[in-house]
């Protein structure tokens, strides 16, 4: 008779736990039994255990056993802030400041947006985040010119199977500061449609879906719909995430359209605690970090979108000696111009080291955990994701050093992930038990090249009606730097 396998044992493997006591075993083996890691130790030991168990018998447990001799086990490495719409818009918003990014191009373009242009936008964003090992990916959808754009995105993440939260925003003022009025809706509209996301997919789907609050910024709410998103989220006892002092401008024009700061504004209407997530938040002052901390907020920083706009150097080593929790976001791929985790770490690490003119400020080992363990605790599901544990969900990703030069030799396994590795050698990608990557190859898509050129199509085709020029013939050779 035809038995399904319960147990898979991955073997021989480095396995970087990022456990609380943050162990690594060196011969180490993992099993997966359903979607949840059941057993996680030196392999001696637990082979041993599993011999004790009766897994070699021939009884009714089958048990797969996959050799990893060479191999490095990581967590699933988790993304805490995306605009997936905006993967369509890569490349068309370059040496911009973001306020000139939002008003000439971003905004824009997301008028234009269709129910396919965010299904294709979510998928090759999504495939692009798995190839470096994104297991979770949190997606922040605030452009809103059509009824019907946020559920493509969420079967997106359904058909390839990435663990998602989706944040739902919304904006009703900012005309003034370039948002377009044809991505607004009021209020009603936004509270309408966050009851019908939160009734048709919140935790629906086990843990593989979740719906969050997500005003675009303070500056682009009026008080009504910031109260309304927070009703919202103390109701369901979801998140809150917002961006937060991004550049100078944002911080102006917060203070100009409610008359105080972003951190003195959510305090004052109590939307405060370890539910919110706080976006960027390059300039905080050290008083605002300290007020964040003792609520127990959180950040994701955005370390790529804020080289690329130019916005600034997040304070990440304040945040973290304050006790903030930070965890690691793509952001969207207009100002990434990526998905790439594997790359996102890296500067990460190299771009504190620089501004602070130290190379012990941040380490290998603290990006590991900003893309782990801390990106769980940000969204509250640290019980769940994050480290590699007995009881906790089946999301990992498995390293081979050996597919790409850039990693060999490999001496340290954290410092190879973050300084000396590529996408190719993201081996296999598990989420939720099953493979989502096997050998290199997206195994829940059919075709990944056909729905490659089918992007690129809806790419050129959403360029077009929303009078992009800055693309192909039509882009001029920049030469506006001054020398």
């Amino acid at each position: 008779m035809k038995r399904e396998h319960s147990t898979r044992l991955f073997q021989h493997a480095i396995i970087v736990t990022v456990n609380d006591h943050r162990d690594v075993y060196f011969d180490g083996s993992l099993a997966v039994t359903g979607n949840r890691i059941s057993k996680v130790g030196p392999t001696d030991a637990l082979m041993e255990e599993l011999r004790r168990e009766g897994y070699f018998d021939a009884g009714d447990r089958i048990l797969e056993v996959i050799d990893c001799s060479g191999k490095i086990i990581f967590p699933g490495f988790i993304s805490t802030h995306n605009h997936l719409f905006q993967t369509l818009y890569k490349g068309c918003g370059d040496d911009m400041v973001l306020a000139d990014w939002l008003e000439t191009m971003t905004f824009p373009a997301s008028a234009h947006l269709t129910p396919e242009d965010t299904y294709y936008a979510a998928m090759i964003g999504l495939l692009d985040g798995i190839h470096s090992g994104i297991t979770t990916q949190f997606d922040y959808m605030y452009a809103h010119p059509m009824e019907g754009l946020t559920d493509p995105v969420i079967d997106a993440f359904l058909e390839l199977g990435v663990r998602g939260v989706l944040g739902r925003g919304g904006m009703d003022i900012g005309a003034s500061f370039g948002v377009d009025p044809r991505i607004m809706q009021t209020t009603d509209q936004v509270e309408k449609d966050l009851v019908r996301l939160f009734d048709k997919y919140h935790m629906k789907h086990g843990e593989m879906m979740r719906i969050w609050t997500a005003p675009a910024a303070p500056w682009s709410s009026s008080d009504e719909m910031l109260r309304m998103l927070w009703e919202m989220t103390q109701h369901y006892r979801t998140g809150f995430s917002c961006h937060i002092s991004e550049t100078p401008f944002d911080r102006d024009a917060v203070y100009k359209t409610h008359g105080m700061t972003e951190l003195d504004y959510l305090e004052s209407r109590h939307m405060v605690g370890p539910n919110v997530m706080m976006v960027h938040s390059v300039y905080l002052t050290p008083q605002e970090i300290k007020l964040a901390a003792h609520h127990g907020m959180s950040v994701s920083h955005n370390t790529a979108s804020n080289m690329y706009l130019s916005s600034g150097v997040a304070p990440v080593p304040a945040m973290l000696e304050a006790g903030l929790v930070v965890s690691l976001g793509l952001d969207g791929a207009a100002s990434n111009n990526g998905q790439d985790m594997i790359e996102l770490m890296k500067l990460t690490a190299l771009l504190q080291k620089v501004h602070t003119l130290d190379p012990t400020v941040i380490s290998a080992e603290k990006v590991l955990e900003m893309a782990t363990i801390e990106g769980a605790r940000a969204l509250n599901m640290e019980d769940q994701i994050g480290s590699l544990e007995a009881g906790k969900l089946a999301d990992l990703v498995v390293f081979n050093p050996l597919l790409a030069a850039k990693a060999i030799p490999m001496h340290n396994p954290v410092s190879t992930l973050v300084y000396s590795a590529t996408e190719n050698n993201v081996e296999q990608v598990v989420v939720d038990g099953k493979d989502v990557l096997k050998d290199g190859v997206i195994v829940t898509l059919e075709d990944e090249q056909k729905t490659l050129v089918a992007a690129q199509a809806k790419a050129d085709h959403l360029a077009r009606r929303a009078g992009i020029t800055n693309r192909r013939q039509g882009h001029v050779w920049n030469n506006t730097y001054r020398w």
